[in-house]
């Protein structure tokens, strides 16, 4: 059976089921084209005017296509129901005799979609992708049962990758019992809380000289990476040494971009502050990285922050914050099991990406065999 032809909006049907359930999960969409906890506060909103997605249903965003050339789509895979924004579109598959659902989705994992959808997109501010537009796509569909060959090459990867991330999860419970334990024997004295302001110090540093050519920035992961806007001049920015801590002091509410350096000197802009441990036989950096990795770090720096338009962070309430100061050898054990979960964190990210990747080809490929 050869390939056919179809409009988009004739393989599908909206449906608008509003949480008359009681359901508190609120998610949302990112660009990445993956359902994420919503950073939004939630609290005292009408739940009932919030949408309903089940196992397999669609939700769709058209918001912004245009500026990050992106279709935010996604297809919800788990058996237990969340909401989303009434502003959000949720729909199904009408035609499951025409398209199985997960190769619906393998369509729009390509930047291929993603360009056209941006093409496509109104020419304001925002950008948006209409959902009429959106339905107005046309689409080339093999046979149901070539597209289920190559859907079970998707599912079957993606299963490989699911069970490695379990894997991974199974790492971060580890750390987190051993946090857990560790709160416990401070509440009972036997590990002192301490601020760690006690044990850093400010670096003030400057390339005067302009001998570091490598300039950085920190993202919400907490990595360093390479700054969207570069500067060629980078006499005068701020010298972050290996071994040092940065972060910004602008915050993007309780994500704080904070990083430990651990490859070669580089400089940052004059947006960061940059310390380091005293003494490294006391407190391991690594562990001192654990605990601003964890969310109650966020809030308690977010709760002190100051500013009206923009949110900032000083050096002096971030030294305020505390932490369980155990024997050296613990923290180590404890960091290293973290940076062990990190990296694979890292990993499973990059599988995802190649996954997502793969699909293009998986979708050339059945539409190229149907003899």
């Amino acid at each position: 059976m050869g390939l056919s032809k179809y409009k988009l909006g004739k393989l599908i049907s909206v449906c608008d089921e509003r949480n008359s359930f009681g359901y508190t999960s609120f998610y949302g969409l990112n660009i990445n084209k993956e359902f994420m906890p919503t950073w939004a506060n939630t609290e005292g909103l009408d739940e009932s005017k919030y949408k309903v997605v089940r196992k397999r249903r669609f939700v769709f965003s058209g918001m912004q296509t245009g500026r990050d050339v992106c279709i935010r789509i996604s297809m919800y895979n788990r058996d237990n129901p969340i909401i989303v924004s009434p502003a959000y579109t949720t729909f199904e598959i009408a035609r499951k005799d025409l398209v199985l659902p997960e190769y619906f989705f393998m369509l729009f994992l390509s930047k291929e979609k993603d360009r056209l959808g941006a093409f496509c997109s109104d020419g304001s501010i925002r950008s948006n992708l209409d959902w009429e537009r959106f339905c107005d796509f046309d689409i080339t569909l093999p046979s149901i049962e070539q597209q289920r060959k190559y859907v079970d090459v998707y599912l079957a990867l993606q299963n490989n990758l699911a069970a490695y991330q379990s894997k991974v999860d199974e790492l971060k419970l580890v750390c987190d019992g051993y946090i857990e334990e560790l709160r416990r024997k401070t509440s009972t004295s036997k590990i002192p809380m301490v601020r760690i302001g006690d044990f850093i110090t400010k670096r003030l540093e400057k390339n005067s000289n302009g001998i570091i050519e490598l300039e950085q920035g920190i993202n919400i992961q907490k990595q360093f990476i390479t700054p969207q806007r570069s500067n060629s001049n980078l006499y005068g920015r701020r010298i972050v040494r290996k071994g040092d801590f940065a972060y910004c002091t602008q915050l993007n509410n309780e994500n704080v971009a904070i990083a430990y350096r651990e490859e070669a000197d580089c400089v940052v802009s004059s947006v960061y502050d940059i310390f380091y441990i005293k003494d490294e036989s006391v407190l391991s950096p690594l562990y001192l990285m654990l605990w601003f990795r964890r969310s109650e770090f966020g809030r308690y720096v977010y709760r002190l922050s100051t500013g009206t338009s923009y949110e900032f962070l000083s050096y002096e309430d971030l030294s305020d914050y505390k932490i369980p100061l155990p024997d050296l050898t613990i923290q180590k054990d404890i960091a290293n099991i973290y940076k062990c979960y990190i990296e694979r964190q890292r990993i499973a990210v990059q599988l995802k990406e190649q996954l997502n990747q793969l699909c293009p080809i998986l979708i050339k490929g059945s539409l190229g065999n149907n003899n």
